[in-house]
């Protein structure tokens, strides 16, 4: 049974894809075949290939089929700003429209676990009053919220859930990524945040020196999105 969801965070800069990588990785070692789609990405680089982004290379290498990079990554911009500004700089109007059948295809590969990630937050500007946040629900997938645990993180993650719950999406379970292990009051802010988001807690990610997608991947569990493990 194919399963996919829609990764977003709950501020830009904590974690989301080091999470997302981690996360297609488990569901690797499983035995369950995986696939990718980060649809648009600024701060990218110039290569021969043409624009890349570290973000979208570190999902598209987490991915059991082949996968062209064009298809995890089918929107890329140099300016590491705000995609929509970025976008603008460059003529591109982003749009739910232009975005749905890029993410379609990859939807369509039929892998076993499929991740969908987002950029920055919840509401991510696109172009006119559309937001990124348009797309998971067009594509009505469950929803993996990332939250990057430091000072301000439990105002985030609760506003971030009743936002995608009230955009008619339901949120499959949340990441803690100790983006601040000197957070002070650590371990109370997790029992707070735990009651305050009343959905599976897939695991809580501590700062590591090596943050690769195999490293995370110890501190997840999947078997709450009815993964086996």
């Amino acid at each position: 049974m194919s399963r996919a969801y829609f990764v977003t965070g709950t501020d830009t800069e904590i974690g989301k894809t080091t999470i997302a990588a981690g996360l297609l990785h488990a569901a690797r070692r499983t035995g369950l075949s995986t696939a990718a789609a980060k649809p648009v990405a600024s701060g990218c680089v110039a290569t021969p290939d043409g624009l890349r982004n570290d973000d979208a290379l570190a999902l598209l290498d987490q991915c059991s089929l082949a996968l062209a990079y064009d298809e995890v990554n089918p929107f890329a911009f140099a300016p590491a700003i705000a995609p929509h500004l970025a976008a603008r700089e460059e003529g591109v109007e982003l749009s739910v429209a232009r975005l749905l059948p890029a993410v379609r295809r990859v939807l369509q590969r039929g892998a076993d676990f499929t991740l969908v990630e987002g950029a920055g937050g919840w509401r991510v500007p696109l172009a006119g009053d559309e937001n990124l946040s348009d797309l998971a629900v067009a594509l009505e997938l469950p929803v993996i919220l990332v939250v990057g645990v430091r000072l301000g993180c439990i105002n985030h993650a609760v506003l971030s859930l009743e936002a995608i719950e009230r955009d008619g999406l339901r949120v499959a379970g949340w990441v803690a990524n100790i983006v601040d292990p000197q957070t002070s009051r650590l371990d109370e802010n997790l029992a707070t945040l735990a009651g305050g988001l009343p959905v599976p807690c897939l695991g809580r990610v501590p700062r590591l020196s090596r943050a690769t997608a195999e490293a995370v991947a110890e501190h997840l569990d999947l078997a709450p999105l009815g993964v086996a493990l």
